[in-house]
């Protein structure tokens, strides 16, 4: 019985070979950390050290819903994200099937070089940008738009209302260029006998990208926003708390869980909160990748995660 079961893996050795270092790494980075979870439980003490500090049990977690701002930062962290994931999506995709469109109008030359703008538009450093744009005294928007035309300066950093908007644009502005980058690559991999069939049967590129592309991406996109909602109760730090300069009057709008955490372990150095707050939001993370992909499963069995 060994035997057999050898022979049968064997061919597979090199396979396993190559696997090693990428197990290795994600052993080391991601599973040996997790036995950091029991600081969460416990009062830490840097003189008794983790294991001889106070055992504390939910006290911890506790520290998230027991103030007024509970429900504003959990609204902020969920609708923020909501709007992350449905607008990024729908850009990406709309990114991706553009670029697809224009590679055959393209000389080869010029298309690798429209190719690499989204994903060089997902490397700017955008908080350093957005405060050239939006500075008082010295942004573009007040001195070369809304100056041009005698309106008077906008105190973007005390002036709630308009960081909503600011915030998604920001969002997309750094993130949809990656994102279309691995939906175009879906679509390139999608079968062109597919697009030629369409073709003679009378389809219109119009129709052709409805018939054709959409439900070629369909798994791609249920994969990314599959693991997208698993990460809907963690926020952009940078750009939740750089990006608005950690400004006062801005703190009801830009405030998240991951910023009001920071705060908090600024003020109290209490490490056993910030740690029970990464532990809430793993758990509830997990359960709704879990739920997600249980509605999935009853719709579309084949194009669930598991």
């Amino acid at each position: 019985m060994k035997k057999g079961i050898f022979q049968r893996h064997r061919r597979f050795i090199p396979l396993y070979l190559m696997m090693i270092p990428g197990f290795l790494y994600l052993f080391i980075n991601n599973y040996i950390p997790m036995a950091g979870i029991i600081i969460a439980f416990k009062q830490v003490n840097f003189r008794l050290g983790i294991l001889k500090s106070p055992w504390v049990g939910l006290n911890n977690f506790t520290y998230l819903f027991r103030t007024n701002d509970a429900w504003t930062i959990t609204r902020n962290t969920i609708l923020y994200n909501v709007a992350f994931i449905v607008l990024g999506t729908i850009m990406a995709i709309v990114l991706a099937i553009l670029l697809n469109e224009l590679k055959s109008k393209m000389g080869k030359k010029v298309y690798q070089t429209v190719i690499l703008v989204p994903y060089l538009i997902s490397m700017v450093v955008v908080s350093y940008l957005v405060n050239a744009l939006l500075a008082t005294e010295t942004g573009f928007i007040n001195n070369s738009i809304i100056g041009v035309f005698g309106g008077a300066p906008v105190s973007w950093y005390s002036t709630p209302k308009y960081w909503p908007v600011i915030l998604v644009l920001v969002f997309l502005w750094k993130n949809f260029g990656y994102q279309s980058i691995i939906y175009y690559a879906s679509v390139v991999g999608l079968d062109a006998g597919l697009y030629e069939a369409a073709a003679i049967d009378g389809a219109t590129r119009w129709q052709r990208i409805i018939h054709v592309t959409l439900p070629g991406l369909k798994p791609t996109i249920i994969t990314l926003v599959l693991m997208s909602i698993g990460r809907i109760f963690y926020s952009d730090f940078g750009l939740f708390y750089q990006v608005p300069m950690d400004s006062g009057p801005l703190i009801n709008i830009t405030n998240t869980i991951d910023t009001y955490v920071y705060r908090g372990l600024m003020q109290s150095n209490n490490i056993g909160m910030s740690s029970a707050a990464g532990v809430y939001q793993s758990l509830v993370g997990c359960a709704l990748v879990l739920l997600a992909n249980f509605i999935v499963n009853k719709v579309s069995k084949e194009d669930a995660l598991f």
